[in-house]
């Protein structure tokens, strides 16, 4: 009997690992997300300083959270059983859970997740219990700490209000005080600065970070909690001497110093007690077996009591092993960077041109008009004078050579907003600790960040729509975490209770193909991302031949698919293919917005070219203009052909479709033409090409024609006609659209012949 629960430690140990992995991809933002954005020192380094902030933490760490054994239900109304079911449903929810969120590039709870899925399953047999026997549902209440969870959800909307609106606050007066000349301020300003940051930090190590280690004993734990004021003097003192004398004598950067001791408190402070959300459970598990074994009872009779009398302890081998895994994952996990790009799009300073992750919902648009309206009402209050002295500093400085710089090695926000992000959240996470609040790390931090921003003017009339609406959307996540860990952790208990042995394995088996096809997909998600990032960069874009054959290659490529799709559209309509009607939608709407993302960056390509290069500029734009002419053609075809089919309307008659077939065949003979002459960058044979566009235009000018005579003279519906003249006139549209576009490339060989003539006289 006692095999099968041999068994369930197994997969306990199997499930922390994999829970450690998918939880340091999500929180790994909490302790990078500054250092990386700021770009105050290589990113090797920070990785370096984070590993040591994790594996201090980890190692020091010698206690588990309550919530694990007790904090959300009470042990003593469960036996050895129930318990072992609790903590393996947590474990598979929490593992499936995490990984959805790390896959979309959300970051969110891993405290809030651990507690409802404790709920949700704590719940699920008491209500069992309940039904099972002839207690009434009031003693729900037994078997449940809902004070625990009414703490967390109050803790997350207290977190999320007062981190946005401190953070904002101290980032405001930070960059009155210091502007964008950060340099000249920092002679001044810089000591004391240093000293309030470094002495937030170092509060936020003792107090949050150090919680419960093991090394620190029962009286020195004491005096630091009895101490607190003191403790902050002190700090204050040196560390702004100190600070101070960085600046002045050893003419050292002391925001760098800022950074780096914040990356390792808040890297320290994860491992130290963020941890337990991951293996926490699976140790109450291994403590709750130890418990039973030394009873020698029956493990459906046998009650739990004991596990919240007792102090669980992690070995420490359990420790050594979680923080390795950690650091593990900290430097291999591709999922980490797409949460940390999350929030980096979010906070980035620079928003001209950036494709934004979110799209504006009604909710952010009406927030940024209010917003606007708000301030276009302070803008009577304050005076002129005091307006313009504040706008100086948020006056940044303009770059040198940026034009030469890829925007990727630009910093997303300066070392002062960086520095703010670390001290406010240390402050934050401190006090929220020492009052014995459940504020999460992720809420305060994220929250923090997002204020910062703000403040600092990062989201201004061209952004703040996309931001705001990023900003709800992930706050609306952390509250979908919480119901959806209820609602899937209940669930999973109930089909491990009735299913026992062949439950485990079917689910066990079931995390591990969707875990498999997660991953695949974030691949394909990272490949198409690079795919499309390489859209500019493989050839010198300085002059027109530049821009010529970059072009030539992005045209073979959206004509290659706008043949294909037409063809495949035309086929779909003939047969009445709804799903493929609907499949060349999705991939017409994606190949739109490839088009249209490259036009969004057109503003940064001119910026690119030198004051010589203004044809090359115009050049583009008018190609990506036929591009995207053509693209939508085939889109409306696409669409229209969707929704008549989808409204059940009359098929098109045969003689329609013979005659859009044998357009759809000109057309194929005229794009494979046209797609071998831009691979092989041979434009002398557009002349050629050309001299059958009247005869295309012609043929489908003689198909409208057909058309009217067949409503004059044969049976035809008005919806089959609407159909038909649509796939005409945008056919018709497509074709001129490459005509045009083969026009421009022709002129332009003209062009550059002419002048290597005239250099060769």
């Amino acid at each position: 009997m006692e095999q099968i629960y041999i068994v369930m430690l197994i997969a306990l140990a199997v499930l922390a690992v994999i829970d450690l992995t998918v939880g340091v991809a999500n929180d790994a933002v909490n302790f990078l997300n500054s250092a990386i954005g700021s770009k105050a020192v290589t990113f090797k380094t920070i990785m370096i300083v984070a590993s040591l902030g994790i594996l201090v933490g980890a190692l020091f760490s010698g206690g588990m959270m309550e919530i694990a054994r007790s904090g959300i239900f009470n042990p003593r109304m469960f036996t050895f059983n129930d318990v072992m079911i609790i903590f393996l449903a947590v474990m598979i929810t929490d593992v499936l859970l995490l990984d959805v969120f790390n896959s979309l590039g959300l970051p969110t709870s891993t405290t809030v997740s651990i507690v409802f899925e404790l709920l949700g399953a704590a719940v699920c047999l008491a209500v069992v219990k309940i039904v099972g026997t002839t207690d009434g549902w009031n003693t729900l209440t037994e078997y449940i700490n809902t004070e625990k969870a009414t703490e967390i959800v109050a803790g997350i909307l207290i977190s999320v209000l007062l981190s946005f609106t401190i953070g904002m606050l101290v980032q405001y007066i930070s960059r009155l005080v210091f502007t964008f000349n950060v340099d000249k301020k920092l002679k001044t300003y810089g000591g004391l600065f240093g000293g309030i940051a470094i002495t937030a930090i170092t509060f936020f190590i003792l107090i949050k970070g150090l919680k419960g280690a093991s090394f620190l004993s029962e009286t020195t734990s004491y005096w630091i909690n009895h101490n607190q004021g003191t403790i902050v003097l002190i700090n204050l003192v040196f560390w702004t001497l100190f600070s101070q004398l960085l600046v002045q004598v050893f003419k050292i950067n002391v925001l760098k110093i800022i950074i780096v001791i914040g990356t390792f408190a808040l890297a320290l402070a994860f491992a130290g007690n963020d941890m337990v959300n991951f293996i926490g459970v699976p140790i109450a598990a291994f403590q709750s077996y130890e418990f039973f074994m030394a009873s020698g009872s029956n493990p459906n009779t046998f009650m739990m009591g004991k596990l919240a009398e007792e102090d669980v302890v992690a070995p420490f081998y359990f420790l050594l092993i979680a923080g390795a895994v950690m650091v593990y994952t900290l430097w291999t996990s591709k999922k980490a960077r797409t949460v940390i790009e999350t929030e980096m799009s979010l906070a980035r300073q620079d928003s001209d041109g950036e494709d934004e992750k979110f799209s504006p919902n009604l909710l952010s648009r009406g927030l940024v008009r209010g917003t606007v309206l708000i301030g276009m009402g302070l803008n009577f209050v304050i005076p002129k004078g005091l307006q313009s002295r504040m706008d100086r500093s948020f006056e940044k400085p303009k770059m040198v050579d940026t034009t030469k710089r890829d925007k990727k090695d630009e910093p997303a926000f300066d070392m002062v907003r960086a520095s703010v992000n670390l001290m406010v959240a240390s402050i934050l996470i401190s006090i929220g600790t020492s009052m014995k609040l459940p504020l999460s790390t992720t809420y305060v931090i994220f929250m923090v960040a997002m204020g910062t921003s703000f403040a600092d003017r990062a989201w201004d009339r061209d952004s703040a729509v996309y931001r705001v609406a990023g900003v709800f959307n992930v706050i609306g996540g952390w509250f979908v975490t919480a119901i959806v860990a209820f609602i899937a952790s209940f669930i999973t208990v109930y089909i491990l209770k009735i299913g026992e042995i062949y439950a485990l394995v079917a689910m066990l088996i079931l995390v591990g193909i969707l875990l498999y096809r997660s991953n695949k997909m974030h691949q394909k998600k990272m490949r198409e991302k690079l795919e499309q990032e390489t859209k500019l960069n493989n050839v010198d874009i300085g002059t027109i031949q530049g821009v010529a054959a970059e072009s030539s290659t992005q045209i073979a490529s959206v004509l290659t698919r706008v043949n294909d799709l037409y063809t495949i559209v035309i086929d779909a309509i003939a047969l009445q293919d709804i799903t493929q009607l609907k499949t060349s939608r999705k991939k017409l709407k994606k190949l739109e917005k490839e088009v249209d993302n490259l036009r969004g960056n057109v503003y940064f390509f001119i910026k690119k070219l030198d004051d010589t290069s203004v044809g090359a500029s115009k050049f583009y734009v008018i190609t990506l203009g036929f591009l995207q002419d053509m693209i939508k053609a085939v889109s409306f075809i696409a669409q229209n052909s969707y929704g008549h089919v989808d409204n059940n309307h009359k098929k098109l008659k045969f003689n329609q479709i013979r005659d859009l077939k044998l357009i759809d065949k000109k057309l194929q003979i005229l794009f494979d033409k046209i797609i071998i002459l831009f691979s092989e960058g041979n434009y002398s044979q557009i002349e050629e090409i050309l001299e059958d566009k009247d005869e295309l235009i012609s043929s489908v000018d003689k198909l409208i024609q057909k058309q009217i005579i067949r409503i004059r003279t044969t049976e035809t519906s008005a919806k089959n006609s609407k159909l038909y003249f649509s796939i005409l006139f945008e056919t018709d549209d497509l074709i001129k659209s490459t005509i045009g576009l083969l026009e421009l490339f022709k002129d332009f060989d003209i062009d550059v012949k002419r002048k290597s003539f005239t250099r060769m006289s």
